[in-house]
């Protein structure tokens, strides 16, 4: 794994702009230190290198206006943002799994671009950004990592782990570097060679373009190493086990079972016997020509077989790279992020005039309490100054002459109790007019209300009622921790009721559970009805609810309260699809003994997690439903 890292920094040195760059997973150690100065020193003296920090600000990135020099000189004055100034060099972008969608968005476009468009406060631009970027990945979960979007742009995927390892001495110099990004221009590809990479890309479960362009462009780059204007097979090798190797979704289909059937063919030789075409074969031994002919057909023929053989050494070469455990942990993290609710933790976020976390500014007055964000009104008045100043000027033209003063210095028929007129006031250094004013946005998370549905039934009575109280009391105290409220719910008979509104109290609601009784039918369609009520009436106070049911799933009380388990099943499952419609987060905890099949299928219709604990008790439950929900 030291070679390829070195190899990753030294072809990504040769071609940053063109291979996008690398995502470097791996914690702050100094292995990882020394990778970045292995970088540092293999890039040119002169390519800039630039340090981004996390949530750095639209201006700072793209640009923007210049305020003391747009003041001064009384027209806009652009400020290049870090992606044009690091224009030829590499960017090092820190805690990259935490960036948002929208700045992964804004790093794409200029890595796909190679520019900036700079067309705000005034200011109508296009800036050179040609670069590459190093994400630092230093998530530990696996639903920690690099947006999707910007992953795909960038070309190497590598991981470092926290060990020391043994100083080597690097594989290249900066000399041959240089050299090799003065060569990497002319390197020619050839259409087999991008052929078979695509081949090993789709063979590999590859499902971008970018892949088989960055493993072309990183085979250039290889070349241009090696000191050759052509891209040969170690090369293609060299890429593909770089490049497509960590991006693989799927292990390669074994080989078609064909070999076995040639043996086949040739230990029947009766065949050709029988057929009376033997004859013409000899006869173009007899004449040079026709063997001459024979030969040109075998050449080209093996030929034509070589780009398949040439693919299949690739796709070799790129499986052989592939980490043992690497398959089984991108199925389980994506399993993870495809089962991810929105968490208990936080609510979803909410826009909000007075308070939170400020992102950005808009256009308006301070009206209601809004606080007026100076630095945009600023920017919004400083072009304008130059213009406003003249116009002030000329409305401010000398008028008549003023009387002129007594020796009291009061002006002529006035008295000592009428002051004289004001000085002429001097000209404003900054005219900001009411069109300029900008107040700040704020956003704030809203909050959760986690709404437990308990079945109280005969069933579930006799199976699970008190590990399912135990661990909603567990999972109540969890969210008073955070600050979070709840509400308990139970349905039993033939009607469910509110036995706790949404609380932050603790003690309320583990009073409304120690005194739950048990036995009676299973309204479950009720049930879902009244956790979609309620769900709807915290939605409506601007909170976030998830619904957490506890259930068997055999309902056999329909939502008119006759007995059946046929119309008790269909209300239940009409019920979930409506409360599924809604969109509110949903957790189903099968309390059976064994798994059934009711209630997965319940779980499907409202378009829930299901969770099936068999013989758990409070503790396993509460650690289980705080697992699917997100809360560790």
């Amino acid at each position: 794994m030291q070679g390829d890292a070195a190899t990753i920094a030294a072809l990504f040195a040769v071609d940053p702009a063109g291979l996008g760059g690398v995502a470097l997973r791996a914690p702050a150690c100094a292995a990882r230190d020394d990778w970045l100065a292995l970088l540092r020193a293999l890039l040119p003296s002169k390519s800039p290198f630039r340090r981004v920090p996390l949530n750095t600000g639209d201006t700072a990135l793209l640009g923007g206006l210049d305020l003391g020099a747009t003041l001064q000189a009384g027209r806009p004055v652009a400020l290049p943002g870090l992606f044009a100034q690091a224009d030829g060099g590499v960017l090092l972008l820190a805690m990259a799994e935490r960036m948002s969608a929208g700045a992964a968005a804004r790093f794409g476009s200029v890595l796909d671009n190679g520019q900036v468009l700079l067309q705000r406060d005034g200011l109508d631009s296009v800036l050179p950004a040609r670069l590459g970027l190093v994400a630092l990945d230093e998530g530990v979960d696996a639903d920690e990592q690099l947006p999707a979007s910007l992953a795909e742009r960038l070309a190497f995927h590598m991981r470092i782990d926290g060990h020391a390892q043994d100083e080597e001495s690097p594989l290249w110099t900066a000399e041959e570097v240089l050299a090799a990004r003065q060569l990497v221009g002319r390197v020619q590809v050839a259409p087999e060679s991008v052929q078979a990479l695509c081949a090993a890309a789709m063979a590999l479960g590859i499902d971008t373009l970018r892949a088989s362009l960055f493993a072309a462009r990183a085979a250039r780059a290889a070349a241009a190493l090696a000191g050759s204007d052509t891209v040969e097979e170690e090369h293609i090798a060299v890429a593909a086990r770089l490049v497509l190797a960590p991006r693989a979704t799927r292990l390669p289909p074994a080989p078609e079972q064909q070999e076995p059937e040639p043996p086949q063919e040739q230990a029947s030789p009766p065949e050709p016997a029988e057929n009376p075409a033997p004859e013409p074969p000899p006869e173009p031994p007899q004449d040079a020509q026709d063997d001459t002919k024979n030969e040109d057909k075998d050449e080209a023929d093996s030929q034509a077989s070589d780009p398949q053989e040439l693919a299949e050494r690739v796709l070799e070469a790129a499986q052989a790279a592939i980490p043992a455990g690497l398959l089984a942990s991108l199925k389980i993290g994506a399993l993870q992020r495809a089962k991810s609710p929105t968490s208990g933790s936080a609510g979803a976020e909410q826009k909000n005039a007075l308070r939170g976390r400020p992102v950005g500014a808009r256009k308006g007055e301070p009206r209601a309490g809004q606080r007026i964000n100076v630095l945009e009104t600023l920017r919004a008045a400083a072009p304008w100054q130059k213009l406003r100043r003249n116009a002030l000027a000329s409305t401010s033209a000398p008028g008549p002459a003023r009387p002129p003063a007594s020796a009291s210095g009061l002006a002529p028929n006035s008295s000592p109790l009428t002051p004289s007129a004001p000085p002429p006031a001097t000209a404003p250094r900054i005219v900001v007019r009411k069109e300029d004013f900008h107040v700040t946005r704020f956003r704030q998370l809203g909050q959760t209300t986690t709404v437990f549905v308990v079945d109280a039934s005969g069933s579930s009575a006799l199976n699970r009622l008190a590990e399912a109280k135990g661990a909603v009391e567990l999972l109540l105290a969890d969210c008073y921790v955070r600050r979070d409220s709840v509400a308990v719910l139970a349905f039993r008979g033939k009607v469910a009721e509110v036995l706790l509104p949404p609380t932050r109290s603790l003690a309320r609601a583990k009073r409304s559970l120690a005194g739950l009784p048990g036995g009676g039918g299973t309204p479950l369609a009720s049930a879902i009805d009244a956790a979609a009520a309620l769900a709807g009436q915290i939605k409506r106070k601007g909170e976030t609810p998830i619904v957490v049911l506890l259930t068997d799933g055999k309902a056999n009380i329909a939502r008119d309260g006759s007995p059946g388990r046929g119309p008790a099943t269909s209300d239940a499952l009409a019920a979930a699809a409506q409360l599924r419609a809604t969109g509110v987060s949903a957790l189903l905890v099968d309390t059976s003994p064994q798994p059934q099949s009711s209630a997965e299928q319940l779980a499907a219709a409202m378009g829930a997690q299901y969770l099936a604990l068999p013989y758990g008790g409070a503790q396993s439950l509460n650690q289980a439903v705080r697992a699917v929900a997100g809360r560790n």
